[in-house]
């Protein structure tokens, strides 16, 4: 494993350390060496049964307690295809960083904006510069704006809103504002209808 984390560059290895969060200071051997060992504290993965549910990692595999609708989406061949293709695409797919994220933290957090200026290496596509958003990198158009796991998403702000939800086809998103207390509302009438929350939270 350090092997390949030598391999590396310096920015891909505080990719992974940012999504272990874990400090991003130090040189590449720290780097390396913070990895391995994050790496060997963490206990090994269980083997999924078949009834647990594997997607994108939205949905806590652990029960909730409470917490009743578990089911999977009604696919029918065609999406299903279509959301395989879409996955080996995305492996392949590039990851797009503005100009300078490399430079300032501020642009590191922020999302893509195209280059400007006539010297700008990244537009005028300099290899080492990182790759340009363009349409060759769209994906499949039939799985387009689906869920990892196959559900159109549906944006909740209350309870009200989960009733014109299709559990078999759609699952609920609960808003980014929405509070703790109506949160454990909507959580409730979802587990009722049997409608999947896609954002759920532990602590609610």
């Amino acid at each position: 494993m350090a092997e390949d984390y030598q391999k590396m560059t310096v920015a891909e290895l505080k990719e992974l350390l940012k999504e272990a969060n874990l400090p991003l200071s130090g040189k590449k051997a720290d780097l390396v060496a913070r990895l391995v060992e994050a790496n060997d504290a963490a206990p090994a993965a269980e083997e999924p049964s078949d009834d647990e549910w594997d997607d994108d990692g939205d949905w806590d595999d652990e029960a909730v307690e409470g917490h009743v609708a578990k089911q999977k989406p009604v696919l029918d061949d065609d999406i299903k295809a279509a959301l395989a293709l879409r996955a080996e695409q995305k492996k392949m797919t590039p990851s797009f960083r503005r100009t300078e994220w490399f430079r300032y933290k501020r642009l590191s957090r922020s999302g893509w904006r195209a280059p400007h200026g006539m010297d700008s290496k990244q537009r005028r596509n300099y290899r080492y510069r990182g790759s340009l958003v363009r349409v060759g990198h769209g994906k499949v158009a039939t799985a387009r704006g689906l869920h990892p796991s196959g559900f159109q998403e549906v944006m909740v702000q209350n309870t009200t809103d989960l009733e014109s939800i299709d559990p078999e086809t759609q699952a609920a998103r609960v808003g980014r504002g929405v509070g703790g207390r109506k949160r454990e509302h909507i959580y409730s009438r979802a587990d009722e209808l049997g409608i999947r929350v896609l954002n759920r939270r532990r602590d609610v």
